[in-house]
């Protein structure tokens, strides 16, 4: 039975530019890929050819599917939890959503952003942060979201480590505390591939221009920290699946 991997996000683009070459990677293993963005990326500052929040919305859900072909995701969702306005939202609710899909996809190894907010310090990025652990810890616990579902424990967590921060028109982000990093993916012939699942999001191709100093570096790893483990030997992490058990 092939390994399976839960990328939680935000935003469309989130799943091709912060975690694009582990889910790369992931998908040439032989792994289920399986992406779950709670927004449809409407309120974005770039905006493209979207004249009003629901077209930009239209646009963008389409450019995701055109991003996780390239990135050979074996299933991906976008919500319509609203953009911009996750940290006023209830948080049981969405616990609640995310433990489901949890429960449903059964994945060995969830990923998500780290508590910061990745690599623009977004504050839907740290909701889904906190959101995700909470669901990757609930999910195995029978007594939290009875009818979400069986159990299931995912076996390892990890939070995105950004390679830069970058905060659109604010240089806030100058001395912020980043999350550390456990394991380091060198994503090598997958870069480009990464590249071009980014440039899918033509919306956002703003986004690009905006960091293209830091893209040719940047886009050729990814680092991530081991945030929660079942395996109390994993000293030394040497991979997403490493140490992990198949069911």
């Amino acid at each position: 039975m092939p390994y399976r991997l839960l990328c939680v996000t935000a935003h469309p683009d989130d799943e091709s530019g912060a975690f694009g070459g582990a889910l790369l990677l992931a998908h040439a293993q032989g792994a289920l890929t399986s992406v779950v963005c709670l927004t449809e990326g409407s309120a974005g500052s770039f905006r493209g050819e979207g004249t009003s929040d629901e077209e930009l919305a239209r646009i963008r859900r389409q450019e995701m599917a055109a991003a996780a072909k390239v990135l050979g995701i074996t299933h991906s969702e976008v919500m319509h939890f609203p953009d911009g306005a996750l940290d006023r939202q209830d948080f049981f609710e969405l616990v609640a959503v995310l433990v489901a899909k949890v429960r449903a996809f059964r994945p060995h190894v969830v990923l998500t952003f780290g508590g910061e907010g990745g690599v623009n310090l977004h504050r839907d990025h740290t909701v889904v942060s906190l959101a995700t652990t909470a669901a990757f810890h609930w999910a195995a616990r029978s007594a939290i979201f009875p009818d979400a579902g069986p159990p299931y424990a995912p076996q390892k967590l990890y939070y995105s480590s950004p390679p830069f921060i970058s905060v659109f028109q604010s240089n806030e982000g100058a001395d912020t505390a980043r999350v550390p990093h456990s394991l380091t993916l060198e994503l090598g012939k997958w870069k480009e591939k990464k590249i071009e699942a980014f440039r899918q999001h033509v919306t956002q191709h703003g986004v690009l221009e905006r960091v293209s100093s830091f893209i040719d570096k940047a886009f050729g790893y990814e680092r991530y920290l081991l945030a929660a483990s079942k395996s109390k030997d994993l000293l030394e992490d040497t991979g997403l699946f490493a140490g992990v058990t198949e069911d």
